[in-house]
């Protein structure tokens, strides 16, 4: 079993940036494939980013390249999303999951364990 707590949510006018923080327990983090997802309000949820358990591996939706990064610590057993130049349109609740098997992918079926998300709000 996997707890995932998420934080760094909060409000920034767009232009703006965001830092979001995901903890996670368990002393096998550093196999887990990790993903962030989003979904804003009356729309479905959608991949943002994701990276290998190594963290050598990254890869994001076209909407975001450039502008987010993620980075992980496996010292500490957390993940983390830069989320910079951000736009009104991507206020969401943010939500990080884990893949024990670590299959790198950006499919939300493959994500086992998920946290209980963080609100990013963007003001125009």
């Amino acid at each position: 079993q996997v707890h995932l707590v998420e934080s760094g949510g909060g409000l920034v006018q767009a232009g703006g940036s965001l830092r979001l923080s995901c903890a996670a327990s368990g002393r096998t983090f550093r196999s887990y494939a990790m993903g962030w997802f989003r979904q804003a309000p009356g729309k479905e949820r959608e991949f943002v980013a994701g990276i290998s358990g190594s963290g050598d591996i990254a890869y994001y939706a076209d909407s975001v390249t450039g502008r987010f990064t993620t980075s992980r610590d496996n010292a500490k057993n957390t993940v983390y999303l830069q989320m910079n130049s951000l736009k009104p349109e991507e206020t969401a609740v943010y939500y990080c999951a884990a893949d024990p098997k670590a299959r790198d992918s950006r499919k939300e079926d493959r994500y086992d364990y998920w946290g209980q998300g963080t609100q990013g709000t963007v003001s125009s």
